[in-house]
């Protein structure tokens, strides 16, 4: 009997050593498991890079937390995993869910107006009473005195709740790895806002911008001094990583010219939002002609391997134009389909355009892509059912509304919407070829400054449309790029520009986590009704059965022990 107990107790003993030197062991070889089939939890290698570089505290507060439907609920949990993800990898990450709604969390609504974290309004229905509740699916980062907001419910075209669940749970791991990036790195590459061409004035670019400079030091250059000194010009710019042109309206001169080819043969990348047509009124007839416009750009992209023509794009698969109608107090707003704003939303695998809305575009011209050394890729066209209308064009509503409206209830001419996909955006890769190689130098460049023949590697993308990168006005106060707030709809314009920036810069580590494909199942809703009674009976008695099967060998097994 003795021996039995301190057999016992050896035994005990040495079960909880065990567990000790488990515990003890585990605090130093600590390892997590991703078990999904698309490991959806494993920061890639990308993120990693970002939060390596956090070294002190950071602290997440996440709003979404409360009563609400089951695909926030889902929302919530995978935002809990992916923290419990990014915290396990950098102990200086921590993060906690707050209900905004509840009482004594008043001090956040204040932080909610200063961020402008609108809430988003979903109907509840709870013991067959339905109720709309709000839902805050946002939350802040704080590091070192600094303060950005994250976005974890994203807006997408048109789609039901299932397809906005599986779209934000893709853009899950992106959102919180730009919001430590623009927090906890420093920036250090620097974009040049070409000015003094007619480009867009501040206010009708400054979400892009604005956005951008968290990233990037964004500063306005012109071209003014080119005239009087070139090298200069040449010098300052090259400063910088990447220009923007954005819609320019006046001509460059040739000495411009000069300064802008010689900057991209020193391995300057340059990003292109330019319109080959303008818009005139007609005092007699009151109509609006489109005409096509010369920004004296044209031997400068022909030589690079593009064209863009003056011309005007009608596709069917386009975003609708609000007119008003009626007198001034009691007029009324209807959409109706304008083939001149095509919604370009390219199956191209590119990282720059994969997994990003619809790009909506207003009066553009096609692009030609022209044979020479150039790599070219077209990032962004119209849809197969498109057509090209030539300049001069009257752009009149009291015409083109009824002919649109007939395509779209009777169908399109298929002899008339005949163009295919017509390039509106390229990017262009490689070694670049001097537009002056070969011609004279519309001036010299002095104080040791080599002309340059054969460019160095570059990039360039060249878009036929300036307005994709203008957002609308409240006011005084710009609104989000992308978003219109005629017909309440958000496009995909600041991604697909952030991700030309990323790219151009090549700083393309968020580009490859926000391209991350994430399979999100779900269930079916007829196969749901369909056998509901079915799993219902198998969960209720699988785990009874299971139970009393249990009993009846537990029971057998005693009474053999102990009926001897």
């Amino acid at each position: 009997m003795k021996a039995s107990i301190k057999k016992n107790i050896v035994q005990s003993a040495i079960l909880i050593a065990g567990l000790l030197l488990l515990n003890i062991l585990g605090n130093y070889f600590y390892k997590r498991f991703d078990l999904t089939q698309d490991k959806r939890f494993t920061l890639s290698e990308e993120a990693k890079e970002i939060v390596d570089k956090v070294d002190s505290p950071l602290i997440v507060d996440v709003f979404l937390k409360g009563n609400f439907p089951p695909e926030f609920n889902r929302l919530q949990t995978e935002t809990e995993q992916l923290l419990e993800e990014f915290s396990a990898y950098n102990s200086n990450i921590k993060f906690e869910f707050i209900d905004p709604t509840e009482k004594g969390n008043e001090a956040f609504q204040s932080q909610f107006e200063k961020f402008g974290l609108t809430p988003a309004q979903v109907s509840v229905t709870e013991s067959g009473k339905q109720s709309t509740e709000l839902v805050y699916p946002w939350a802040l980062a704080h590091h070192d005195g600094k303060s950005v907001k994250i976005g974890l419910l994203k807006n997408q075209l048109g789609a039901t709740s299932e397809e906005r669940v599986n779209s934000s749970l893709q853009n899950l791991q992106y959102a919180f790895a730009d919001a430590f990036k623009k927090i906890a790195t420093e920036k250090s590459k620097m974009v040049a806002v070409l000015k003094g061409n007619g480009e867009y004035d501040d206010r009708y670019i400054a979400d892009f911008f604005g956005t951008l400079r968290e990233y990037y030091f964004i500063a306005p250059f012109t071209l003014d001094s080119v005239a009087s000194n070139p090298e200069k010009t040449l010098k300052a710019l090259e400063g910088f990583d990447l220009i923007v042109a954005a819609q320019p309206t006046e001509a460059f001169s040739d000495a411009e010219k000069y300064v802008l080819d010689q900057y991209i043969m020193n391995g300057g990348k340059s990003l292109w939002l330019l319109d080959a047509t303008q818009m005139q009124a007609d005092t007699v007839s009151g109509n609006t002609f489109a005409f096509g416009k010369d920004l004296n750009l044209n031997d400068f992209f022909f030589k690079y391997g593009i064209r863009i023509n003056p011309n005007l794009v009608k596709d069917v698969y386009s975003a609708p134009i609000v007119l008003a109608s009626g007198d001034e107090r009691e007029s009324q707003y209807s959409s109706y389909p304008w083939f001149f704003s095509p919604l370009s939303s390219s199956a191209n695998n590119h990282p720059i355009v994969s997994n990003i809305e619809a790009v909506k575009f207003d009066y553009a011209s096609a692009i030609d892509t022209l044979p020479n050394n150039i790599n070219k890729t077209v990032l962004l066209s119209t849809s197969p059912i498109s057509k090209i209308v030539g300049l001069p064009f009257p752009i009149d509503f009291d015409v083109e509304i009824p002919k649109n409206l007939q395509v779209v209830n009777e169908g399109p001419n298929p002899s008339e919407y005949n163009a295919g996909e017509i390039p509106l955006a390229v990017l262009l890769e490689g070694n670049f070829t001097s537009v002056y190689k070969n011609r004279v130098k519309p001036l010299q460049l002095g104080d040791g400054i080599k002309n340059i023949d054969d460019g160095n590697p570059s990039k360039m993308i060249v878009i036929s449309d300036g307005d994709i990168i203008k957002n609308q006005m409240q006011g005084n106060r710009p609104l989000e790029l992308g978003f219109d707030k005629m017909t309440n709809q958000f496009y995909g314009n600041k991604e697909f520009l952030l991700n030309s920036v990323n790219y151009l810069l090549d700083d393309s580590g968020l580009i490859n986590i926000r391209t991350r494909q994430i399979a999100v199942p779900f269930l079916d809703p007829k196969k749901t009704v369909e056998q509901r009674l079915q799993w219902q009976t198998l969960n209720l008695l699988l785990p009874l059965g299971l139970l009393a099967l249990f009993g009846i060998v537990f029971t057998i097994y005693r009474k053999r022990k102990y009926t001897r």
